[in-house]
């Protein structure tokens, strides 16, 4: 609490990014950090899953298909130990079949790649907005 005006400040918004795609996950840090998110980056599935600083984390934006694990088994580790942010998938293969499966799932939102920054930046708006 600040002693000057007795309020609380709130954290940044922190966002994870999973994508085995190094130029896409680094784009997407970029322009969430460009943004004012804090912004943690994992190169695999698997990483991201196995840091515990995740589960502070407040959203979740994450590839479907990577190598070592897809976005759905990444999604389902994190809320087995308690993780409650809102989650987004990024996918080259999206259909009406995956968002369908992806939405059951518990994710918020899917954007498909190759996307546009704006899909990206207005959903986490969004999420923060209602983190507020």
């Amino acid at each position: 609490m600040s002693a000057s005006t007795g309020v609380k400040p709130r954290t940044a918004f922190t966002i994870l990014i999973s994508d085995d795609e190094n130029a896409v996950r680094r784009s997407m840090q970029l322009m969430l950090c460009a943004c004012g998110y804090a912004v943690r980056s994992y190169a695999s599935g698997n990483a991201l899953i196995a840091d515990p600083q995740a589960l502070s984390a407040d959203c979740l934006v994450v590839d479907y298909r990577m190598p070592d694990v897809d976005g759905f088994s990444v999604l389902q580790e994190l809320r087995a130990k308690g993780w409650e942010g809102k989650a987004l998938m990024v996918t080259a293969y999206c259909n009406h079949a995956l968002e369908t499966r992806a939405l059951a799932a518990g994710f918020d939102e899917v954007v498909a790649k190759p996307f546009v920054a704006r899909a990206i930046i207005d959903a986490v708006a969004r999420f923060a907005k209602g983190a507020d």
